[in-house]
């Protein structure tokens, strides 16, 4: 039996330019892409290994994805109502991603917060590789989970990516932003 492709496109966002890759099961991959030459090749190889499947371009099989990103940075979605497709997470990582994906818009958990949450106390390094690894970026909501200081951390080495997010949704929901 053949595995069905899976379908990207590459759409900008006020954070850079996101790959967006869905499958039959669901939105498998948003990863803002760096800007550096190669960027988008590195990541579409990253997903089809992750995957196991050939990736290839289809705009409209990613359209809903494309129309609920860009309604979350207008400020007008809080929640996404996406399938996932987290097969290619295993483990502590697609507990503490599960747990993540709950934390309410315009509010931040610690990354021990989240531990005790997936059920792993004091596996907050865990935690954060989980937020670090994550295939799906802001739809599973990796920038709010924050140091137990309150800092907002690296954000796979863009905290200004994070910045952007966290003050995004705080703005919307009218609450003060993280620290």
């Amino acid at each position: 039996m053949t595995t069905p492709a899976a379908s990207f496109s590459v759409h900008p966002t006020p954070i850079g330019e996101a790959l967006i890759v869905v499958t039959d099961r669901g939105l498998a991959v948003l990863d803002v892409l760096d800007v550096a030459r190669g960027a988008l090749d590195g990541a579409l190889q990253d997903a089809a290994t992750a995957l196991r499947r050939v990736v290839e371009p289809d705009e409209t099989a990613t359209a809903h994805v494309v129309a609920q990103l860009d309604e979350y940075f207008a400020g007008v979605r809080r929640d996404f109502d996406l399938p996932l497709d987290l097969d290619a997470v295993h483990g502590f990582a697609r507990t503490a991603l599960e747990r993540i994906g709950e934390i309410p818009y315009g509010e931040v958990r610690s990354y021990a917060e989240v531990a005790i949450a997936a059920g792993s106390p004091g596996a907050n390094r865990a935690v954060g590789s989980a937020c670090a690894r994550t295939p799906i970026s802001v739809v599973i909501p990796a920038h709010r989970v924050v140091r137990s200081d309150g800092s907002i951390g690296e954000y796979g080495g863009h905290p200004e990516r994070k910045r952007y997010l966290l003050d995004l949704e705080a703005e919307v929901a009218g609450v003060p932003a993280a620290v």
